[in-house]
């Protein structure tokens, strides 16, 4: 079995009531192995010679009403292999557990704190407790739970992260009723799966899934009439209208208009109803159908 050596981090958010994972490892795509979780449940990071095992299992305790603690103590004392294993877990109040077996290799160790577990192996010593420093700062700022856990790989990476280097990284969010459609609880699963700059890259994913999924700011919401006629221009160098501008949002323009956004991915901003519009979505055309482009 291959050593999972990476850094992570395990958290919840009660304001949302999101829990998630982040992670970054020179290990080929590690979001498919450390990351786990669940709405109503919690997140584990399960790493270093990785027993999958502990991810399902650890969901299920938690989801029974185990604490974070209880579950961890369960899984490593039925693992004949747990000196090898580190895993990070968040229950569904919050409460963070970790371990580090002693077999795990240097440097190895975690942080736990309110709502949250670091986590690392094989690593440049001081790398999980600037992610612990970096975490507690982001989650009292702006953003999301997301933005909170890639910020945190951030200060990883620049105190030292994988000794290895680094090829992979991944963040999982989970919420009930926050997946595409509204019935799942996957927020976000995002991963890097091979790259030499991953949680930059993650990055750049992250600012991705806001504008196609993020909510519309109300103030952002802009009056359809007066762009009609723009809209139109723009339409027909999509391709998808062939009418005439006429400045006038008929049946014609408006289901081009949905068919487009539909096609751009970005339906979960505007459904094709009502007299507004995202600014985002606006914005996000405008620059993909330029004018005299």
């Amino acid at each position: 079995m291959k050593n999972v050596a990476t850094f992570s981090i395990v958290a919840y958010d009660p304001q949302r009531k999101e829990w998630g994972v982040a992670v970054q490892s020179k290990f080929l795509a590690v979001g498919a192995v450390v990351p786990w979780a669940q709405a109503g449940a919690g997140a584990v990071a399960t790493q270093s010679y990785a027993n999958l095992a502990y991810g399902p299992g650890g969901l299920e305790r938690m989801a029974s009403g185990q604490t974070a603690e209880a579950s961890l103590a369960a899984l490593v004392r039925d693992d004949p292999g747990k000196d090898t294993r580190q895993v990070g877990l968040v229950d569904r109040q919050g409460r963070a557990a970790a371990f580090t077996g002693s077999g795990c290799l240097a440097w190895a160790g975690h942080q736990v704190g309110e709502g949250y577990a670091c986590q690392g192996n094989i690593l440049v010593p001081g790398t999980v407790a600037a992610m612990a420093q970096a975490f507690e700062q982001a989650r009292d700022g702006a953003g999301e739970l997301a933005d909170w856990l890639v910020a945190t790989l951030d200060a990883g990476q620049a105190a030292g992260g994988d000794r290895r280097g680094r090829q992979a990284a991944a963040v999982l969010v989970v919420r009930q009723g926050g997946g595409y459609g509204g019935n799942n609880d996957r927020y976000l699963d995002l991963r890097v799966d091979d790259h030499p700059e991953p949680i930059q890259k993650l990055h750049e994913l992250l600012e991705l899934h806001h504008l196609f999924f993020g909510a519309t700011d109300p103030e952002k919401l802009i009056p359809l009439a007066g762009l009609a006629a723009e809209l139109q221009e723009l339409l027909r160098r999509s391709g998808s209208y062939q009418g005439a501008v006429t400045g006038a949002l008929d049946a014609a323009t408006r289901q081009a208009l949905r068919d487009l956004v539909s096609i751009e991915n970005l339906e979960q901003r505007w459904n094709g109803e009502g007299d507004t519009i995202d600014l985002e979505v606006v914005e996000f055309l405008r620059r993909k159908y330029p004018a005299g482009g």
